[in-house]
């Protein structure tokens, strides 16, 4: 089981994501925006932040460069229909982070979260 941090501004999505995670036996709390999964993050340890990279005050790429100063050891996946900008150098996402494009199976979404775990 894994402690997850899902960043979602998308309402429903933030929803499915989570209770996809939470039936496969995960930890997740959820948050709609960048900057409250940041303060989240400055209080609490978890072992894998998914987030968006589009969502307002903070987008995912910088939510992730700050999650990885807070914890080097968090794993860090993008779930995003922008999956060139976060691959681009310029992103300056952390070079470990992994990325699943939207749209994705949730059965792939929680293979991915097991390969992250197992690592």
């Amino acid at each position: 089981m894994a402690r997850i941090l899902l960043a979602e501004d998308d309402e429903s999505m933030r929803r499915f994501l989570a209770k996809a995670l939470e039936n496969a036996g995960h930890d997740v709390e959820s948050f709609g925006r960048g900057d409250l999964a940041h303060t989240k993050l400055k209080n609490d340890v978890f072992d894998i932040l998914l987030t968006d990279i589009v969502m307002p005050e903070m987008d995912g790429i910088e939510l992730a460069r700050r999650a990885a100063e807070l914890d080097p050891t968090m794993k860090i996946m993008f779930i995003t229909g922008f999956a060139a900008v976060a691959l681009s150098p310029e992103s300056q996402a952390p070079k470990d982070a992994k990325v699943l494009s939207k749209p994705f199976h949730l059965r792939d979404l929680v293979a991915e979260v097991e390969r992250l775990m197992a690592a």
